[in-house]
């Protein structure tokens, strides 16, 4: 559109030239016409709205639309597409925070707190002053077998490939996450020349398709991963078991969007689609996987090797927590994504009906890692739809001691939620590789937005757990947190979620809960017992 405005308006004045020329009567058609033209070359050049950098005149009629309907704050209450709390509640606080717009609201709560699924914050009667607080806080990542142990802040960007999103928006979200002090994960798509150029903390992923660090026949290349894994900027390795989306799937980059520099990056072909495969072949068992971890971590330099997973069948996290006791192997840190994470690409079934919710599955893997007394030091990462300070403070009662978020991070960049990311024609220049439409997205605008939406969140969940007279995330309990159940019945966390005793998944006898589970797993392998 940004083409197609130049040139109308340059046809437009030839036109209303070359008929005044005979007909002079017709010059009037200047008056309307050059102020709507100056009005889009404005749009242009301004920075701060990519929908009117990419879309002339016709972008405004997004925020006129805004202007017409009742106000925002009645607006609210509005499913996502997909039925998720992810409303626009939750959309309007991440665009003011980004724009550093004050977010408090009129006329109290927005939310229907009789309504099934409300959830608060037990506050205490004695609150912690908030100037007293510490609105940085820092995680130290790195357990006894990592020699560069890694200072993380508690929230960072989440998984999103280059490919998936454009050069220009990886480059803001590597630059707010410099200017903010906090790490950007680069996403299976391999560590890119857009990554690391700001000088932002990294976390580089590697998915099942080894991008980045892979032979033609798409295994694993050691010795390519350990040149990658000692640049500096590269401050954690993350393996990739499985993503919230569509777990079990493995991952989809259209061809359309394969650009020549994105197959050079990630070492595939140009022409077809970039499938990662559902599983890993450079191991097979829990116990290989341990050993895959320690090389990496020495060939890495001794920096934090984690992985992520969306947790399925509990025996096979199990399985892996046996072997980590068996080996004296462990992982620095565990990324827990819920079924409810977000993709620009994944079959419906999938990405609405496979993988077990973000709640469930940080206080499953973080009572597993207590039963196996492995929790120490092993930090837990929760990441699926965290948007605001109260969605961080819920993960860290229930275990969590980070998060990690890409969809908020995305709308703090101008993302408007589209839905055609898989389509190579994001009108706002987030997730496509048309080279017009990254225009549209200006780093040095976005990357401020980044950073202040970082800021502001993480402030957000530091004096939420103020008000409850905690200063620390690690000290968040999950008696803290109140949920309706049901229109007469309310209960805890704990309740919901009951704790077991350090160790007590080491000998017999299992709480109850976990006895078929672990009766059915092993470290040797990843299948399940029953039935062999």
């Amino acid at each position: 559109m940004r083409k197609v405005f130049v040139r109308f308006s340059v046809l437009c004045i030839i036109a209303i030239a070359a008929a005044g020329y005979f007909w002079h009567s017709l010059l009037w058609l200047y008056l309307p016409a050059l102020p709507l033209i100056a009005v889009g070359i404005y749009d242009l050049r301004q920075p701060g709205h990519t929908i009117m950098r990419n879309f002339p005149l016709l972008g405004r009629m997004r925020y006129w639309m805004e202007a017409l309907r009742p106000k925002i704050y009645q607006y609210f209450i509005e499913s996502d597409t997909d039925g998720t709390p992810f409303n626009r509640l939750n959309r309007s606080v991440i665009y003011q925070r980004a724009k550093k717009v004050n977010d408090t609201t009129p006329f109290g709560t927005q939310l229907n707190v009789y309504e099934v699924g409300y959830e608060w914050l037990n506050h205490s009667i004695k609150p912690i002053d908030p100037h007293k607080l510490n609105h940085n806080p820092r995680v130290m990542v790195g357990g006894p077998q990592c020699k560069q142990p890694y200072s993380a802040s508690v929230l960072n960007i989440s998984a999103m490939s280059y490919g998936s999103l454009s050069q220009n928006a990886v480059l803001a979200l590597n630059s707010g996450a410099k200017l903010g002090g906090f790490a950007h994960n680069t996403g299976e798509g391999g560590l890119s020349p857009y990554h690391l150029q700001p000088g932002g903390d990294i976390v580089w992923q590697i998915g099942t398709g080894y991008f980045g660090c892979r032979n033609k026949d798409g295994s694993f290349n050691y010795d390519l991963f350990r040149e990658r894994a000692l640049h500096p900027t590269v401050k954690m390795i993350e393996i990739k078991l499985s993503q919230g989306a569509k777990p079990g799937h493995g991952g989809i980059l259209p061809a359309k969007k394969v650009t020549e520099e994105i197959a050079r990056i990630r070492l595939v072909e140009m022409g077809h689609d970039v499938i990662s495969p559902p599983y890993h072949t450079a191991f097979g068992t829990p116990l290989e996987m341990m050993d895959f971890i320690s090389k990496l971590r020495e060939l890495s330099g001794g920096k934090p090797i984690g992985f992520k997973l969306c947790v399925g069948m509990k025996s096979q996290f199990l399985a892996i927590c046996k072997a980590m006791v068996k080996t004296g192997i462990s992982p620095d840190f565990i990324t827990v994504d819920g079924g409810e994470g977000g993709t620009g690409a994944a079959p419906l079934e999938f990405s609405n009906s496979v993988g077990m919710p973000l709640r469930d599955a940080v206080a499953f893997v973080h009572d597993a890692l207590n039963g196996f007394a492995l929790r120490r030091h092993i930090r837990i990462i929760g990441s699926g739809k965290v948007a605001t300070g109260f969605d961080m403070v819920k993960l860290f009662a229930l275990g969590a001691d980070m998060c990690n978020s890409a969809r908020a991070m995305m709308l703090s960049l101008g993302c408007i939620q589209a839905l055609v990311c898989n389509t190579n024609r994001c009108p706002t220049g987030v997730a496509t590789q048309d080279k017009d439409l990254q225009k549209g997205l200006v780093v040095s605008d976005k990357k401020l937005r980044v950073a202040n939406f970082h800021q502001e969140t993480v402030k957000s969940a530091v004096e939420l757990m103020g008000a409850a007279g905690i200063a620390d995330s690690s000290k968040m309990h999950r008696s803290l947190i109140y949920r309706r159940v049901s229109a007469s019945e309310i209960k805890t966390y704990a309740e919901t979620y009951p704790y077991i005793l350090r160790g007590s998944l080491l000998e017999q006898p299992f709480p109850v809960q976990y006895q078929s589970e672990l009766a059915n797993c092993t470290e040797d392998t990843f299948e399940p017992l029953i039935g062999r």
